[in-house]
């Protein structure tokens, strides 16, 4: 198997690491964090131009012809530079949504505007007491006349704040944790209804809590099947899994390469800290997880388009592991750089902040462990 980029890829990667490079610096993205908008639009528009936003979208649907290794690369350069522009919410969930699942009507509308840099979306699904479980839905659409009436409270929606637009995860008939009778649908965040409260998360970047009361919807904001869209949100949620993945091993990468920097630097005794040997085999140790996590990576995004079962095993292995792995990363950095690590003018602390809250994002070690074992028993 050829594991080499293409020329066009790498052409990509190289882009954008110059990009972060040029503008993500560690100044300049703890102003942008602490800013009252917490991004910068005009970085959003710069991927636009570059055709970043349109990368994973097949030339028929307005795209650039690319797929989950393009949105991977795109990611891992995000991910040195912790990132915090809407991709995997707007490109690869609301994109994914559209690109497996949208009629035709609803990718002309929705997919140019995501191209152009001009609509973003956020993914509302995580509900207050739905612990990783997709299914686990209180969130409810009626049906009213041609339309639908959606009432709820989706809660950390990553990228809300900055959204146009909404998907949402909503239960049309059943129980509450019934496989069945999930839908899924695309909601303008100016309807009438929808109610927003916006607030920075713990790595930077910016979520809402989301309320819907008596909102309604025209029949064709209906994605898929009504009821029956369970194994396509599991099919997107597996691919925004990959692409964090590969962010975090970007991430780590940095983490790694800062670490190994500081430890040059720091004198104790004289000398510096490097020269330690317990500190020379937990930094080997902090490589050999991140080399660990990039083929696992690798892996997973390989398999997004496998049959569902080694799709899934693939998807949580990858995210067990490399979940172990960003959270050793971190606390191994933070402790070698000693009492600077806990300052905010350290870089490095930004970077444990995101590497721990990776495991919290569609399901954690543990969900993912339990996930695996049931389909390998299977």
């Amino acid at each position: 198997m050829d594991f080499n980029f293409t020329e066009e890829q790498q052409m990509v990667r190289d882009g954008l690491a110059r990009l972060v490079r040029e503008e993500y610096g560690s100044e300049a993205r703890r102003e942008v964090i602490a800013s009252d908008a917490g991004w910068r639009p005009e970085i959003w528009a710069q991927l636009a131009e570059l055709g970043i936003l349109g990368m994973p979208f097949s030339e028929e649907d307005g795209g650039f012809g690319g797929g989950a290794i393009d949105a991977m690369v795109v990611m891992e350069e995000f991910g040195k530079g912790l990132v915090v522009e809407p991709f995997v919410p707007t490109v690869v969930c609301a994109g994914g949504f559209l690109k497996h699942a949208g009629t035709a009507a609803q990718k002309e509308e929705h997919i140019g505007g995501i191209v152009s840099g001009e609509r973003i979306f956020a993914f509302a699904y995580a509900e207050p007491k739905g612990r990783y479980d997709l299914a686990d839905l209180q969130t409810t659409a009626k049906k009213d006349g041609d339309g639908y009436v959606l009432n709820g409270h989706k809660a950390v929606v990553i990228g809300a704040p900055w959204a146009s637009h909404l998907i949402v995860t909503a239960r049309t008939s059943g129980e509450q944790r019934d496989k069945d009778g999930i839908s899924v649908f695309i909601v303008d965040k100016s309807a009438e209804g929808v109610v927003t409260r916006d607030y920075a998360t713990f790595d930077g970047r910016r979520a809402s809590e989301v309320y819907f009361e008596n909102v309604s919807v025209p029949a064709d904001a209906l994605i898929g099947a009504e009821g029956a869209a369970l194994p396509l949100i599991e099919r997107v949620a597996d691919e925004a899994v990959a692409a964090l993945c590969a962010e975090v091993c970007g991430a780590m990468k940095v983490a790694n390469y800062m670490t190994l920097e500081y430890s040059k630097q720091r004198k104790q005794f004289g000398v510096p800290i490097g020269k330690f040997q317990v500190l020379q085999h937990r930094m080997a140790d902090m490589y050999t997880e991140y080399e660990q996590a990039v083929s696992l990576t690798y892996f997973a995004t390989l398999k997004l388009d496998a049959p569902e079962r080694e799709r899934k095993l693939a998807v949580s292995t990858a995210k067990v592991r490399i979940g172990q792995a960003a959270h050793k990363i971190g606390q191994e950095a933070i402790q070698i750089h000693g009492g600077n690590g806990m300052t905010d003018e350290y870089a490095i602390g930004h970077y444990f902040k995101r590497l721990t809250l990776f495991d919290s994002e569609f399901g954690n070690v543990d969900h993912h462990m339990k996930r695996h074992i049931a389909l390998s028993a299977g």
